[in-house]
C-alpha cells in the first residue's frame, strides 16, 4: 500500500526507531529528540535508573542488579514495554504534556524496508502506548531519501544506502517510489565486531564492542593506499592473563578484517543494479550512490565502496539524521512526491 500525503501532514511527530539511536521529530518545532536507544534497568526492583547517553556510558560497567537493554534492534522493536518507558523518558514531562493536548494526536514512524507485520504492528503499539491514536508507516529507504533531498518525486533513477548500526539498506527511486531494493543484515555494529574478534585472536586482546577506536583505526585508510599510519597503538585486556596490556596493530591487517562485512555490502549493491531497469542503472552513472545513516561517517568507508563499484560514492550533509528530517519535512507540507511507497498503514 501507500500512504496518503495528506495523511502525514495531519500527523503532530515523526519518530525514527533506530538500533542505534531514537529521534524525535515534533511538527513545527524540529528535532528534539536524539538519543541512544538504551535503557538501564534495576532488576530487582524493575524501576527504570536511565535511558539515552548515560544508560549508554553504563554498558559494561554495572553491579549485577543493573541491566542495560536495548529494546530496539534492527530497526525492529523488541521490547515493547520498554521502548514505550524509554520514550516516555527521553520525550521529558513537558514535551509529553504539550502532546496530550493535541486532538486526536497522530505519529509518523520509519520501519525498515520489507519488515513483517509484526514488527510494524510492534512499531504502531509503541507509539499508541504514547497517546497516538493514529500510526502511519513510512519506508526508511522513502523517508530518507527525502530527507538528503534526492529528487524522489521525478522519473529518474536515485539511488541510496541507508548504513544502520544493525541492517544496511539499499535502493533505487523513481517516481517517489521503490523500483528495487535490498536489505542486508550487515551495519556498523558488524564492522565494530569484526576488528574486535581479528584482535582477539591475532593479538589475544580483548576489547569492549562498542569501543569506536578499532574502527576508525580500521577505516583511516581507502582499502588500497593507506592514510593514516602503518600501525596504531591500542589499550586493551589480555585474554590469557587478564591484565591491561597495549600492543601496535597494523592498519591493513584490520582493513582487511573487515573485508568480509564490507563484501556482502558490495554484493547487494550488485544484486540492486542487476534487478534495475536499464535505463535507470543508466541514470546512476553520474548521479552514483547517496550514503545516509549513522554508520556513513565511518572514515574511509565511502572510498571502500567507490573502489569497489566503480561508481561515485556521496555522503549526505546530515547522513544520520537524514530519516527523521524526511518525515518531518513531509509533516511540514514541505515535500510533496506522487506516493510514498510504504509498508500497510495501521
Amino acid at each position: 500500500m501507500t500512504v496518503s500525503l495528506d495523511n502525514l501532514r495531519r500527523c503532530h511527530l515523526a519518530v525514527d526507531l533506530g538500533a542505534a539511536r531514537t529521534r524525535v521529530f515534533v511538527k513545527g518545532q524540529g528535532l528534539l529528540v536524539d538519543e541512544p536507544s538504551v535503557a538501564a534497568v534495576n532488576t530487582k526492583t524493575g524501576a527504570l535508573i536511565a535511558v539515552g547517553e548515560f544508560a549508554e556510558r553504563m554498558t559494561g560497567r554495572t553491579p549485577d542488579h543493573i541491566r542495560v537493554v536495548r529494546p530496539v534492534s534492527g530497526g525492529t522493536v523488541v521490547d515493547i514495554d520498554m521502548a514505550q518507558r524509554m520514550l516516555r523518558q527521553l520525550l521529558g514531562d513537558k514535551l509529553r504534556r504539550t502532546l496530550r493536548r493535541r486532538p486526536r494526536l497522530r505519529a509518523a514512524a520509519c520501519t525498515p524496508h520489507e519488515s513483517d507485520p509484526l514488527a510494524q504492528r510492534a512499531t504502531v503499539e509503541t507509539l499508541l502506548g504514547l497517546g497516538a491514536r493514529r500510526v502511519e508507516l513510512v519506508d526508511t529507504l522513502i523517508a530518507a531519501a527525502v530527507g538528503c533531498g534526492l529528487p524522489v518525486e521525478k522519473p529518474e533513477a536515485t539511488m541510496i544506502m541507508v548504513c544502520g548500526a544493525a541492517t544496511t539498506q539499499i535502493a533505487v527511486l523513481s517516481l517517489g517510489a521503490i523500483v528495487t531494493a535490498e536489505r542486508i543484515p550487515v551495519g556498523g555494529n558488524a564492522i565494530d565486531h569484526a576488528v574486535v574478534q581479528h584482535l582477539r585472536h591475532t593479538h589475544e586482546l580483548m576489547l569492549p564492542s562498542q569501543s569506536v577506536r578499532p574502527l576508525q583505526l580500521a577505516l583511516r585508510g581507502n582499502g588500497i593506499t593507506a592514510l593514516g599510519p602503518e600501525s596504531t597503538e591500542i589499550h586493551g585486556r589480555d585474554v590469557a592473563t587478564g591484565l591491561a596490556r597495549v600492543v601496535q596493530v597494523e592498519t591493513a591487517a584490520v582493513r582487511q578484517a573487515i573485508h568480509t562485512p564490507l563484501t556482502t555490502v558490495i554484493d547487494g549493491i550488485g544484486k540492486v543494479l542487476r534487478d534495475c531497469p536499464p535505463d535507470l542503472v543508466a541514470d546512476l552513472v553520474d548521479r552514483g550512490i547517496m550514503m545516509v545513516g549513522g554508520s556513513a561517517l565511518l572514515p574511509g568507508l565511502d572510498q571502500m565502496l567507490r573502489e569497489a563499484t566503480g561508481m561515485a560514492v556521496h555522503i549526505a550533509e546530515r547522513p544520520d539524521v537524514c530519516a527523521v528530517l524526511g518525515l518531518g519535512a513531509m509533516l511540514d507540507g514541505k515535500i510533496e512526491p506522487l506516493r510514498l511507497g510504504a509498508p500497510a498503514v495501521v
